[in-house]
């Protein structure tokens, strides 16, 4: 390790050489109070920034231990520090001067969740802090500036460093309420297990945004009130006593007129599974942290997938115990999402009317009069609901706006009126009663089989050079290949797409085998995360890329909508 003086030297001999000259600069340098490392040079100064990172002694930041024990807590504090350096940064940002990205100094940009991400790192251990980031090293054309440089890391990165990631000098009231709010968040979801609920949704939230380009709360929004015949209360830990609305186990139906609120409400339900920030409206909205949201997906593929619960017979004689399409239909993909969210475990599935086939959510009864269940491929969900639930244990929440098929079946009916709910369980049921219920199936489903074992593609020998670049939340290419989550909902950065394409790229390398199942592929992804953390993906310090973490069902997802993996 070199000194801070060693590389104001090393600056003045390389100023006004051509930029590769920069590439000496890479390496690590002791700082007063953190070491200042160089990982990665710009080949040029139009390139993409050079990475560097900055290291922190635990017992130099001084946080309490009792800050960053748990794994939500440090979730947290990881976020606060990598959104305090955000907004450090932003009044040095291109006031180093110079040609291309000279200047530029940039770090993650944390939206609303709370996300584990490799832009800040905390040792649980011992404190210590890795803090990530991108810098546009100057040059006037491609002529190094190194006295623009020296202003960057000697001058502003300091201050910088100093006002984010020491504990002496962060607002410690804040930084405990954001702690405070992390452990009250985890709470409501241990409650969630122990109580029987799938979701909590706080009186007083504010879930409507501020519009379709912003995720921010919307001023003036009608705030949430829960029903009080399904209201709960707990008492959190910091917080104290709070009341809202539990969803309990089992089929939940939302229904209410157009603009009502009730689809704000299920994407509120959606992105529950994630913890919000203070101010965001929805801190206390609260979902089971494996809900997967079902639609259907015209277009994309299926490789392998048995929809034998919902599909079967059909006309050409495919089989759907392993279906395969490049192409699948309303319909078939929805099947497939279901089938696949239960191979990736999820215990609550969220649909929508607006986004789902009508053919494979209900056949009414004139329909099946006049075309026998016999000539009909297609099992709606509404007859394998119950199935789902009394057999498997996986609760549903639907929104219904056109249908009341699904009033008999539902054991809680909530009406959104003005984007407030009523709890109308009672009253539907009493109207439904004249009104036949649509005839389920007589005999249950196989179960599903889930034995998919993925082998290794062409192009990811150990030494290949793999070729990937994220396209915002909608799309991961890898060398040529591209896979489409821009149905994939509950991704909520685009960070997270970059982590999925990493846990695609190090599976090809490394544990597509033709031996373990999907779900053994993930298991041993999740297991490398959690002991060596998300940064090991990247393969290399040099390399290590934005990236936050997805959850299981995502990584599943994005398996699943990956056209080139290859089966045994």
């Amino acid at each position: 390790m070199q000194s801070a003086v060693e590389l104001k030297q090393l600056l003045d001999r390389i100023d006004h050489r051509g930029y590769p000259a920069y590439k000496d600069t890479k390496g690590q340098y002791q700082f007063q109070g953190y070491v200042f490392s160089i990982d990665h040079v710009q080949g040029d100064p139009f390139a993409s920034p050079s990475k560097v990172s900055v290291q922190v002694k635990g017992s130099t930041a001084g946080f309490p231990e009792e800050l960053y024990k748990g794994r939500h807590q440090r979730a947290a504090l990881q976020d606060e520090m990598t959104r305090q350096f955000y907004r450090a940064i932003q009044k040095y940002a291109f006031r180093a001067k110079g040609s291309g990205k000279s200047g530029l100094i940039s770090v993650s940009k944390c939206g609303q969740e709370v996300l584990e991400r490799t832009a800040c790192e905390i040792n649980p251990k011992n404190g210590d802090v890795k803090l990530r980031f991108e810098v546009g090293f100057p040059a006037n054309g491609r002529t190094i500036n190194a006295r623009e440089l020296e202003k960057i890391v000697f001058e502003f990165l300091p201050e910088c460093v100093e006002q984010s990631l020491f504990y002496k000098n962060c607002d410690k009231k804040r930084v405990r309420s954001i702690i405070d709010l992390a452990e009250d968040q985890q709470y409501i979801r241990d409650e969630l297990e122990k109580n029987d609920l799938i979701a909590f949704v706080a009186n007083g939230a504010i879930l409507p945004r501020e519009s379709g380009v912003s995720d921010k709360p919307m001023k003036g929004a009608v705030r949430f009130q829960s029903p009080k015949e399904m209201e709960v209360t707990m008492k959190l830990p910091h917080k104290g006593e709070i009341s809202g609305m539990g969803i309990r186990r089992g089929i939940t139906l939302i229904v209410g007129g157009g603009y009502h609120g009730k689809s704000t409400l299920l994407k509120a339900l959606e992105l529950g599974v994630y913890n919000h920030i203070q101010g965001d409206g929805r801190e206390y909205v609260i979902t089971k942290d494996d809900a997967m949201k079902i639609r259907a997906e015209d277009g994309r593929s299926i490789k392998k997938t048995d929809i034998s619960m919902f599909i079967n017979d059909l006309p050409n004689g495919k089989d759907t115990r392993g279906f395969y399409t490049e192409d699948a239909s309303g319909s078939t993909s929805q099947a497939a999402n279901v089938i696949e969210s239960m191979e990736a475990g999820a215990s609550v599935m969220l649909i929508d009317e607006d986004t789902s086939a009508t053919n494979f959510m209900i056949r009414d009864e004139l329909m099946q009069r006049v075309i026998h269940r016999d000539m009909e491929p297609i099992t709606p969900f509404i007859d394998r609901i119950l199935e789902l639930y009394q057999v498997y244990g996986i609760s549903t929440v639907i929104v219904a706006g056109s249908s009341g098929a699904y009033f008999h079946i539902a054991d809680t009916i909530i009406q959104m009126d003005r984007y407030e709910p009523k709890e109308i369980t009672k009253l539907a049921k009493e109207t439904a009663k004249d009104f036949p219920a649509m005839s389920g199936m007589e005999n249950p489903a196989e179960k599903p089989v889930f034995i998919r074992c993925p082998r290794q593609g062409r192009g990811f020998k150990p030494n290949d050079r793999i070729k990937m670049k994220t396209m915002g939340k909608e799309m991961v290419q890898l060398n040529r290949e591209n896979i489409d989550l821009r149905y994939v909902e509950q991704l909520a950065d685009t960070e997270q797409v970059s982590a999925l394409g990493y846990c695609v790229r190090y599976a090809e390398k490394h544990l597509f085998q033709g031996k373990d199942t999907i779900q053994n592929v993930v298991d041993k992804l999740e297991e490398k995360i959690c002991r060596e953390g998300l940064s090991s993906l990247c393969e290399s310090n040099a390399s290590v890329a934005n990236l936050a973490m997805p959850r299981r069902q995502e990584i599943f997802a994005c398996f699943d909508r990956y056209r080139a993996l290859r089966l045994v």
